[in-house]
């Protein structure tokens, strides 16, 4: 049990900005066995923007206003971790020439034409997506939503290569199959406690498709992962998983 609560303060360090101090430094011993809890780390950050979300509406805050707020609320409880991400690899992979270019664009800390334009297209996809879906499922919706977008990152870590022989992804090291399996088996579990069977089973379905099309690109632009690809592919997943719900939830 021991083991467990700090692989749960491990993976809130990482994936947040809340305060979680750890005996091993920015990059403790646990933190490739902590990847089994990111999907339940995940799940109650979801249920923080679905609470805030949930309360600007009864506040009387416009859907779509409401919406923007807990978003931006969002990126400031996980410091835009993920989203830094996929800026970096709309950047790499839409301005650099070859694969060098691509991981030297990547790196730049500056945000560049395409890294702003997959976000705002992220962004607007999460809010309209959001503002849309009716009260009921605001809460249920973004915990399945921030649980599959993070469970699936373990089984890309641990099936990709690396794209360089340096970075935060290689100096983290890959989880094995059985924390991979565990942590996409939370992620479900977390999604088909929040929503119906069907749209639990459909946003898994869409979460492992996200992932997929993301480390398909990953190795044919780069020759595998880093950790934009891997914070890319979170957001990829979680704003699809997004969109879906508010297809399948919206009243007419």
């Amino acid at each position: 049990m021991n083991e467990w609560f700090d692989d749960f303060k491990t993976a809130v360090a990482f994936l947040t900005r809340l305060p979680m101090p750890h005996p091993d430094g920015a990059m403790p011993k646990n933190f490739v066995r902590a990847h089994r809890m990111f999907p339940v780390v995940g799940a109650l950050i979801g249920a923080v923007v679905g609470l805030l979300c949930l309360g600007l509406r009864f506040a009387g805050v416009p859907d779509l206003a409401a919406a923007a707020l807990a978003l931006g609320g969002s990126a400031i409880l996980t410091g835009a971790l993920h989203e830094d991400g996929l800026a970096d690899i709309a950047d790499g992979f839409g301005g650099g020439r070859n694969r060098e270019s691509k991981l030297e664009i990547m790196r730049d800390s500056r945000l560049g034409t395409y890294g702003a334009v997959i976000l705002l297209v992220s962004f607007a996809a999460k809010l309209s997506a959001l503002a849309a879906i009716p009260d009921s499922y605001v809460v249920p919706s973004l915990i399945a939503a921030h649980a599959l977008g993070r469970g699936i990152l373990p089984a890309m870590s641990l099936h990709l290569p690396y794209a360089r022989k340096d970075g935060l992804a290689r100096n983290a090291g890959q989880p094995d199959a059985a924390t991979s399996v565990m942590a996409a088996g939370l992620a479900l579990l977390i999604a088909l406690l929040s929503l119906s069977w069907s749209n639990a089973l459909y946003s898994a379905l869409v979460a492992g498709a996200s992932a997929f099309v993301v480390a398909w690109l990953a190795l044919r632009q780069i020759g595998g992962q880093t950790g934009d690809v891997l914070g890319g592919a979170e957001q990829v997943g979680e704003t699809a998983i997004l969109v879906l719900l508010a297809a399948r939830l919206a009243q007419p």
